[in-house]
């Protein structure tokens, strides 16, 4: 059934005083779908990780009306949030009006945001013409663990793809954007400060986070961390390194390719001859 923005919807927290009238897209059936498995995701990770790491205060950076601030207030965290339009902020304070919300834009952070203990950026670095600037604004703004979620673009290599969006409330400021790849955002989260980037062995419980015969996956979720973290979902990333030289060189030409590949197979051969031969 199409969406329409006068219909009730069914949401995760009933309470809540939604606006239906103006038919937001964080209102909508499926962004409703997404935001249930990414709750029910970041839930069990979190009860996971609190208590060793002694999670006390939250930020919710890039909040839209404020699902995920209200999520993360009734797991019992002190909540600050924030949004890059004030028309979201204005909203979200209307919805939930215990909880502090800011109009701030995460690439000119200011000195009214300050640092918490947990950070969340969810929905929010691919939207960005600067996402290297925010992810550095978030290591600033992170105490001790950030979560980060979000679209990637699929391939290997730390790149992105400068891509036009569109024009509805939920995307960027300027709707043009750089989404970067998944090693992408682990070499940026490496290079702003993070000593430990964490990849999750397993994604949360939605189709965007698995590729099918049809799509290939669209979305990721990781955790930057000041501390090292334990949990069975949890495997350490590893900055990703391209060397400089060789083949992994952007600027190399076909015909050096085949060149640098036909000299490391020679190599290869005359070491495998050279080990095979008798010793005098």
């Amino acid at each position: 059934m199409e969406w329409n923005p006068k219909h009730s919807f069914s949401l995760r927290y009933p309470g809540a005083k939604v606006n239906v009238e103006q038919g937001l897209p964080f209102d909508a059936p499926s962004a409703q779908e997404l935001t249930r498995a990414r709750q029910d995701f970041i839930q069990s990770f979190l009860a996971e990780i609190r208590t060793q790491a002694a999670l006390r205060g939250a930020l919710d950076v890039g909040c839209g009306v404020g699902y995920l601030s209200k999520f993360l207030l009734d797991l019992g965290f002190d909540v600050v949030a924030m949004d890059g339009r004030e028309e979201n902020t204005i909203e979200a304070r209307k919805r939930y009006p215990g909880i502090t919300f800011l109009t701030a834009d995460a690439e000119r952070l200011t000195n009214e945001v300050e640092p918490h203990d947990l950070v969340l950026c969810a929905g929010l670095l691919y939207h960005l013409e600067n996402p290297f600037r925010v992810i550095r604004n978030l290591h600033a703004l992170t105490r001790k663990v950030l979560i980060v979620e979000g679209m990637c673009t699929p391939g290997p290599g730390a790149t992105m793809e400068l891509l036009d969006e569109g024009s509805s409330k939920d995307q960027g400021l300027n709707f043009v954007a750089f989404y970067p790849t998944e090693e992408c955002l682990v070499k940026m989260l490496y290079r702003s400060g993070f000593p430990f980037v964490y990849l999750f062995q397993r994604l949360p419980e939605h189709s965007l986070y698995r590729e099918s015969v049809r799509r290939k996956r669209e979305r990721t979720m990781m955790v930057a961390s000041k501390l090292p973290l334990s949990a069975p979902n949890l495997t350490l990333a590893h900055e990703p390194v391209r060397p400089v030289v060789g083949l992994s060189d952007p600027w190399t030409t076909g015909l050096l390719r085949a060149r640098y590949f036909v000299g490391g197979l020679r190599r290869s051969l005359l070491k495998a001859l050279k080990g095979s031969s008798p010793s005098h």
